[in-house]
């Protein structure tokens, strides 16, 4: 096996491990994907004041996220069909992430349920939740998070209707993936993740299948995905989720003031800045020019977190010194998972901690809650995160 040492060479060996179909979910945006690409891009307006002859021992990245120690300020985001990257990839990634010492978030839409994957971890995860139009089902799932021990409720605020993702619908994509010509073809040159597959009994949407009301099998299921989310969802409602869950209340999928300022009042415990990976409103802002207005704003009341478009360690930095209080990860979660299982998801928390730490040193500072705006400086003045 070729030497991992950045994200692209655990992307590489993902392409090809993984079905397209489910590289295809992964990796596209909506639309013309514009935002996708604007989430990435807008990270390398950002540059570094290089600083000499400073004291570098000790070194660490070490902070709290919503009360919880963390190695570095990094949650791996909620992925939706995780388990279909890889065998058991909810569990895995958990595992991982509760080695290495970081927060992981589990997704509505995973395959492996929240008590399968508690039942394989020895220490509390979060839970994402999509609210559904039926409330008794979404409060059960709140309440399966707390028998389960989650540590903290990640509720996603930007898909309550799901956007137009070419891929999928190019693709066909299902879990597990319809038995075509073609998939079959496509599967067959990938014998490690059949069989992998086959061993594992979480091939389905573990927190839905046998929960949802008529729900019977996999073709109902996928109509009810796709009309399940409330698209009369309101801030009444995310007040009354408040109530019922007591822990921590992280709020994701906020790109406006007003909207950041409504989830200070509901008394959330984190925001984070994202616009779903560029996954539903295409020609969106990127996170990251939106970032700097948020934390102006509502900095002092809430922790703001950033989500879209991180690649490295070096992203994490440039994060932190426009006032993030931490980042999730999504797509380095992915491709990590998808390449090498559980050591892949390790493999990449490690190389973010590397790169973060070497990024850190270099522009002066040993310690992450050092980091401000005064370490970086824009490529070109009409970056938009500089207002």
């Amino acid at each position: 096996m070729s030497l991992i040492c950045e994200l692209s060479d655990l992307q590489r060996l993902y392409h090809k491990r993984v079905p397209k179909m489910f590289q295809g979910y992964a990796e596209s945006g909506s639309w013309q994907q514009q935002t996708l690409g604007l989430n990435q891009s807008d990270f390398q307006q950002i540059l570094f004041r290089q600083r000499v002859a400073r004291d570098l021992e000790p070194r660490s990245l070490a902070t709290k996220l919503v009360g919880q120690d963390a190695k570095m300020p990094l949650a791996l985001a909620p992925v939706g069909l995780l388990g279909m990257q890889h065998a058991d990839g909810e569990i895995l990634a958990a595992q991982a992430a509760e080695e290495f010492g970081v927060p992981f978030t589990l997704s509505t839409m995973s395959i492996c349920s929240i008590e399968a994957v508690a039942a394989k971890t020895s220490k509390p995860f979060w839970f994402q939740l999509y609210v559904q139009k039926d409330r008794e089902f979404t409060k059960k799932l709140i309440e399966r998070a707390k028998a389960a021990g989650c540590s903290a409720l990640v509720v996603t605020l930007d898909l309550q209707m799901i956007g137009r993702r070419h891929a999928d619908h190019r693709n066909g994509m299902t879990a597990p993936p319809k038995l075509t010509i073609p998939n079959l073809i496509d599967i067959a040159r990938r014998p490690r993740w059949a069989f992998n597959m086959l061993q594992t009994s979480h091939r389905q949407f573990g927190n839905i299948q046998g929960c949802a009301t008529g729900v019977d099998d996999m073709n109902d299921l996928m109509k009810w995905t796709a009309s399940s989310f409330d698209t009369k969802l309101s801030w009444e409602d995310i007040r009354y989720f408040r109530e019922i869950w007591q822990g921590p209340l992280i709020i994701k999928g906020i790109m406006e003031i007003a909207d950041a300022q409504e989830c200070v009042k509901l008394g959330a415990d984190a925001i984070v800045v994202s616009n779903h990976g560029g996954r539903q409103l295409d020609g969106a802002r990127s996170s990251i020019s939106v970032l700097p207005e948020i934390v102006a704003a509502v900095g002092d009341q809430v922790d703001v977190w950033l989500d879209g478009g991180i690649r490295s360690g070096q992203d994490i930095i440039r994060a932190k010194a426009l006032g993030a209080k931490g980042v999730m990860v999504g797509r380095p979660l992915v491709y990590g998972l998808g390449a090498m299982g559980k050591a892949g998801v390790s493999k990449m928390l490690e190389l973010f901690h590397q790169e973060a730490e070497l990024t850190m040193a270099f522009i002066g500072h040993r310690d992450i809650h050092q980091i401000t705006r005064d370490d970086i400086v824009f490529q070109h003045e009409s970056f938009q995160g500089v207002r």
